[in-house]
């Protein structure tokens, strides 16, 4: 039996920096680089899985809503009131409080990990932020809920069923409570590499939206929807309440020794003794075992960015000195200029779906709805290909408190390109296949073929600004990353929707809602170039001419692919055909064609995409060692003995009850 190598503490708790004097330094760390690499795709997957099947039960509701209630002035009422949600969503769980919060706790959990500050700084954070956080919500709803027929009739000055939609209003305002609560659970378990809790919130959410609808939609109309809007909103914090509350009572991931006293064991040993043996745990001063990365655990920093592998400055006797770390600087509160500008920030962004509706009010009936529905199916490629930006963004939040800005904008930059590709593939796949989709997913009960038709037309205009879309959700990270008020991404943001405003106000005449949906593309896409733009000393400094290349090389590769998958699609749509046969062979074509043409024009990332899926159908997720039962069995090793040796028959236990 070999004996493991003992360690010294120092070294077992702190990491060694990359130097080229240690030898086999570079090597660990490209072995680390790749196990992290491995780790943070398989962290993807397991988030990609989870949003797939949350936007196939977000589509079984909207599914659920046309059947029920059609295109009609009950939809469109709900629809206006469904803007409490959707802006609830964007500003305290998708975009605007996660640009606050995962920075503040990758800062926390960076002096956790250093020791230099007394206590833990991830539950003092949560102190000092989560009460006044709640009372912050709890206000914002009761005046969505007071202000209901002003909000109303501002969103919708034209709409035929003004009592309706307050009516909805205020039963969707529960959900600025319940949303800002799942936001911040999310936040906090996303910094601390889980993932799985976060990713299934969107799952309880359409679930009991979906229940509600089926239970009370025949009572109660389509205020049965708002209802299951409050219902989802309880079950998103509920779904997360459980892993934040074990993180936050075992800060290593393990159970916490000086509340968990004793542990069973089971043994098993073959030879002379059968033993079930209980024993004693370590004491409250034993030594807290540090944690292994796993899969739901996107991996914390090398050992290198750990220790210090940014770039260096020279000191005052010109000896080569660290440059200072975010996480040597003092405890910042949650600053109001950090919170107000992603807050804004995330609001102008959302306010395209204001203006949208807002011109769209004065169309036939209807119109809203087919906006609805074209936008949520054409969004869908936009938010997994951001699946991986939200999986990476507490590693670029983590790096940049450790000062490792190389480590970022590497990061950043593959992000962005990988991004960028995938939802090319899945704008080609939209408007190759955009009636076909829309007719199998909604077109039946009060949804019919003419509905079917317009909305598919808009939702190809939409898939147009997928790509502005990405960037900006991809960038908006980056500039947020360090933890500081940064008002450049608002100013961005302004100028793209003042330009769909403009652009959206001059097309709704001549175009309707294609005009609508044209002038949210070209505002979003003006909104990506600022961001493009402007990196550097703003944000994380990433090369623009690399990104600007790695953004134009899948453009033709997406067109030819959407003109051979449109082709594949309508030569095989039929009016006795299942509409689902047009559109699989359609999707393959545009997936073939891409799958060829990607790595010929040079996509970055093309090949190492593959691999990584390869290497991500590995297990995903690992069982705690607390709660379950220590099962070890020892076989005894045969010896070898001497020539005409016959071996000994084992000698009973004469006090084991087995041996009688």
């Amino acid at each position: 039996m070999t004996t493991p190598p003992v360690h010294a503490p120092d070294e077992a708790a702190v990491p060694a920096a990359r130097s080229a004097d240690v030898p086999g330094a570079d090597a660990g760390a490209d072995a680390g680089e790749r196990s992290s690499r491995g780790l943070l795709a398989r962290a993807a997957l397991l988030t990609a899985v989870l949003s797939v099947a949350g936007s196939v039960l977000g589509l079984a509701r909207d599914q659920a809503l046309a059947r029920l209630f059609g295109a009609g002035r009950e939809t469109d009422a709900f629809l206006v009131a469904w803007t409490v949600p959707e802006f609830a969503a964007t500003l305290l769980i998708e975009d605007g409080l996660a640009f606050a919060l995962v920075p503040m706790f990758s800062l926390a959990l960076a002096r956790r990990a250093q020791g230099t500050v007394p206590g833990d700084p991830v539950r003092a954070l949560v102190a000092a932020t989560l009460p006044r956080l709640t009372l912050a919500f709890a206000a914002a709803g009761a005046l969505v809920v007071a202000a209901a027929p002003v909000l109303v009739r501002a969103l919708a000055p034209g709409l035929p069923d003004h009592a309706l939609a307050v009516d909805c209003t205020r039963l969707t305002a529960t959900c600025v409570v319940s949303f800002g609560l799942a936001g911040y659970c999310s936040a906090a378990l996303r910094a601390h590499r889980r993932f799985l809790a976060p990713a299934a919130i969107y799952c309880a959410y359409n679930t009991g939206i979906i229940t509600a609808m089926f239970v009370l939609g025949g009572r109660w109309g389509v205020r049965a929807a708002a209802v299951g809007v409050a219902v989802g909103g309880l079950l998103m914090v509920a779904a997360q309440l459980p892993s934040l509350a074990g993180q936050l009572r075992h800060p290593d991931g393990r159970p916490d020794r000086r509340r968990l006293r004793f542990r069973f064991g089971f043994r098993l040993r073959f030879g002379s003794r059968f033993r079930f043996g209980f024993r004693r745990d370590e004491g409250a001063g034993a030594a807290p075992r540090t944690s292994t990365a796993t899969a739901t655990d996107a991996p914390t920093p090398s050992a290198g960015a750990t220790a210090g592998t940014h770039a260096p400055h020279r000191g005052t006797a010109g000896q080569e000195a660290p440059a200072p770390r975010a996480a040597d600087t003092p405890a910042r509160p949650l600053a109001l200029a950090l919170l107000g500008t992603v807050l804004l920030f995330a609001l102008c962004r959302q306010s395209q779906v204001l203006i949208e509706r807002f011109l769209a009010s004065g169309l036939p009936s209807g119109a809203i709805s087919h906006l609805n529905y074209a936008q949520k199916v054409a969004q869908i490629p936009m938010t997994l290909s951001l699946m991986l930006c939200t999986v990476t963004f507490p590693v670029v939040a983590r790096a940049v408190a450790d000062g490792d800005t190389e480590r970022a904008r590497a990061r950043v930059e593959r992000d962005v390109a990988l991004a960028a590709g995938l939802v090319l593939l899945g704008t080609a796949t939209v408007v190759a296949c955009a009636p076909q989709m829309v007719q199998l997913l909604f077109q039946r009960g009060a949804f019919t073929a003419a509905d079917t038709a317009a909305t598919a037309g808009v939702m190809r205009v939409y898939a147009l600004g997928l790509l502005g879309q990405t960037v900006v959700g991809a960038l908006a990270r980056c500039y947020f990353s360090a933890g500081r008020a940064n008002w450049y991404p608002l100013g961005a943001m302004a100028v793209g929707i003042a330009a769909t405003a403009g652009a959206g106000a001059w097309a709704v005449g001549p175009w309707g809602v294609s005009g609508i949906a044209a002038a949210n593309a070209a505002g979003i896409t003006v909104t990506a170039a600022l961001l493009v733009a402007g990196t550097g000393p703003r944000s994380v400094p990433v090369r623009v001419r690399r990104v600007l290349g790695d953004l134009a090389r899948p453009v033709p590769v997406a067109v030819a692919a959407a003109v051979a998958g449109a082709l594949v699609a309508d030569h095989l749509a039929a009016p006795g055909v299942s509409p689902a046969v047009p559109l699989a062979a359609g999707a393959a074509a545009v997936v073939g064609v891409f799958a060829v043409l990607a790595p010929v024009l040079g996509v970055r990332g093309a090949v190492p995409a593959v691999e990584s899926v390869r290497r991500s159908l590995r297990p995903v997720t690992r069982r705690l060692p607390h709660g379950r039962i220590n099962l070890r069995i020892r076989f005894p090793l045969p010896r070898r003995l001497p020539p005409g040796a016959r071996p000994r028959r084992p000698r009973k236990s004469r006090g084991s009850r087995m041996s009688r």
